[in-house]
């Protein structure tokens, strides 16, 4: 009777704990809803367990009667059952295991394989031992003798327990928060279960493995269970937040179009789900004739199609469209929006009552300008934040949550007493130093108050340093419906940002391009006559103390060169007289301006040296001239002079002049 106390109490816990699980999701699901499944396989893991226990239970009760030989075809019933019920708990358990992390892969199809091999090669066992006595046999003082094939199954669960241990501990280390505590949950359930078999090989007369296998429950329900349980609830509260703005939300399978009906609307429904429905797209498409204003119908028509939905969302997060309901016999705007869900499995699928809205803007056509459409307030709300802290008003603490990277589901990280506190200490670790005091003047409670006091939400862009790195971050404050929280979404913008700037350097390029002389590489007429602007602007403004001067340069025998030559030697003696200018002038911009003219805008070290580097040019002129070889310029230079100069043009012709004069000593 004491041993039989042991699966007894085992089986009285077993169902206190988890009959809620048993009448809210039962044993059986219509459609592929995968989350509803990991409940229904992991009820089925509590089924086998308290078959287990209940012939665990009575065996216990009728092997302590050995002197009553009319039990005992009972009892080696029940032990076939025994051995056949502790099979199926890992059967189910590792079933469960797979649903739990909805993953498909090798990984998952060696374990499926693996419990199913196990659990054939121990029912193969028991049909055989009756022949054979490969598990068991009652001797003749009706005593329960152990054989060598119940060690070899108890050792093949043994040694898959551990298998199930170790690749769970792998899965827990992938993972973050309290999805990290589960799978370690999870692990552990699995190796007391195997350290149980181990107990029940030792001690075949101890109820170990019936201890092994409550105590494992009592684990999933307490760490696994409840926890999810608790965060679903929290879910639920930002999800209605978030959803305040619509009338009512569809939860689309895209593969089988069922749906489930969820609504904030008092003029619908509550925010749970309704019931599970077959065909949204078919029925949607059926109801536009019955609620549709009669100039719309063939408009709406066109988007209540699967492939067109998924056509129009390739690409993006979201798409949205319009038309007139009628609503009380009288047509009405609304707003409809479709997104995917996190897996891409569902279609999420948004109406929104906008004909006061739209009203209100033919009104005010002065503030059409500032009201964002509700196309980019869909978009909004459909944005994928990889944090949100959920933040009582009230007390400042806080719950984190970071999006799982099993399930692509919101998770929660951490909590916290003072969200406000805690942020302003990190901002120093984490902020780039430049926007700092703006995250500080943003994360003050006060401060988000009143500006979540005339509008929905509020947001501020800055860095954060990730390996030694910056990256763009955006983080978006809203409050809850009930005013009791904040919803605080942090969002990665990094590559948003960059490609921002890549566009605006390329932008620069390309006008960088439209300004440079294609042969020569220098900058062209177009780039000269921006600085000749610039510069006549400085005098105009008299901005006088900024000295300049102008060299005007013409290449001598260019036509004499390509008729002899041919152009192409005349082109490289136009790049070779660019060259020579940028060689002297190093500190000055050289521009062509003509077929063969050049002009050197003098500046800084450039001016000062401005007669030496001039004396240098003629120099090397003079010597490409004796020796036969090299580019033949003619030059001038020209200062501008504040006290006669009122036009940029009059130091260009001063230097032209000087240049027709060097050019005709060079002739000469």
């Amino acid at each position: 009777m004491i041993y039989a106390m042991v699966p007894g109490s085992a089986l009285v816990i077993n169902l206190i704990i988890n009959w809620e699980l048993f009448k809210k999701y039962g044993f059986s699901i219509k459609g592929n809803d995968e989350k509803k499944w990991v409940h229904v396989r992991y009820n089925y893991f509590v089924l086998a367990a308290c078959g287990y226990f209940l012939v665990d239970m009575t065996w216990g009760i009728l092997y302590e009667h050995k002197e009553v030989q009319a039990f005992f075809p009972i009892i080696y019933f029940l032990t076939v059952l025994y051995f056949l019920f502790m099979l199926l708990t890992m059967l189910t358990w590792t079933r469960y295991i797979v649903a739990y992390l909805d993953r498909k892969g090798l990984r998952n199809d060696i374990l499926l394989y693996g419990v199913w091999s196990m659990f054939t090669i121990g029912l193969v066992f028991l049909l055989l031992n009756p022949f054979h006595h490969l598990m068991f046999f009652y001797n003749e003082a009706n005593e329960y003798v152990g054989e060598k094939g119940k060690n070899i199954t108890f050792f093949l669960q043994i040694a898959f327990y551990t298998v199930v241990y170790i690749y769970m501990l792998y899965v827990a280390h992938k993972s973050t928060g309290r999805q990290k505590i589960r799978y370690k949950t999870v692990a552990v359930t699995s190796v007391v279960l195997g350290i149980s078999l181990t107990l029940q090989i030792l001690f075949a007369l101890h109820p170990s493995y019936a201890l092994g296998l409550i105590f494992g429950i009592c684990l999933v329900h307490s760490f696994v269970q409840s926890s999810e349980k608790k965060e679903k609830e929290i879910h639920d509260h930002i999800a209605s937040t978030m959803a305040k703005d619509y009338e009512a939300i569809f939860y689309i399978d895209i593969e089988s179009g069922e749906y489930l009906t969820f609504a904030k609307s008092e003029k619908y429904m509550s925010i749970n789900a309704t019931a599970l429905e077959k065909d949204f797209f078919q029925e949607a498409y059926d109801s536009i004739d019955e609620c549709v204003f009669p100039e719309d119908k063939e408009y709406a028509k066109a988007f209540y199609n699967k492939e067109t939905m998924l056509r129009n969302l390739e690409g993006k997060r979201s798409f949205s469209f319009k038309y007139r309901v009628m609503v009380y016999e009288k047509p009405r705007f609304f707003l409809f929006t479709v997104m995917h869900d996190t897996s891409s499995k569902h279609l999420i699928f948004y109406e929104k009552d906008i004909d006061d809205e739209l009203n209100a803007e033919k009104i005010n056509k002065e503030n059409q300008k500032k009201t964002i459409t509700f196309g980019q307030i869909a978009e909004s709300l459909a944005s994928n934040y990889d944090a949100i802290y959920y933040v009582d008003i009230a007390n400042s603490s806080y719950v984190n949550y970071m999006v799982s990277n099993i399930f692509g589901e919101l998770e929660i990280t951490k909590s916290g007493d003072d969200f406000f506190k805690e942020s302003i200490e990190n901002i120093p670790k984490i902020i780039h130093h430049q926007d700092r005091d703006a995250v500080c003047d943003f994360l003050n409670k006060d401060n988000l108050i009143s500006l979540l006091d005339n509008q929905k939400d509020t947001s501020i862009d800055y860095r954060i340093i990730v390996n030694g790195k910056p990256r763009f971050t955006r983080m978006v404050v809203r409050k809850t419906s009930d005013s009791t929280h904040f919803i605080v979404g942090v969002e990665d913008v990094d590559a948003e940002v960059k490609k921002q700037m890549q566009q605006l350097r390329a932008l620069k390029t390309e006008k960088e391009l439209a300004r440079r002389d294609e042969l020569t590489g220098v900058k062209n007429k177009t780039a000269y006559k921006e600085l000749e602007e610039s510069a006549q602007g400085n005098i105009d403004h008299g901005m006088d103390y900024l000295n300049f001067g102008l060299v005007v340069c013409d290449t001598n025998n260019l036509k004499q060169i390509n008729d002899t030559l041919g152009h192409a030697a005349g082109d490289e003696y136009i790049r070779a007289s660019a060259r020579l200018l940028c060689d002297i002038f190093v500190h000055s911009p050289v521009f062509r301006v003509g077929g063969d003219e050049f002009v050197v805008f003098l500046r800084g070290n450039d001016y000062t040296q401005r007669h030496e580097l001039m004396n240098q040019l003629h120099s090397q002129v003079l010597e490409n001239k004796r020796i036969g070889a090299g580019v033949i310029l003619a030059a001038g230079m020209s200062e501008y002079k504040p006290e006669t100069d009122c036009f940029v043009s009059d130091v260009f012709e001063r230097a032209d002049k000087e240049m027709y004069e060097d050019k005709q000593r060079l002739k000469a």
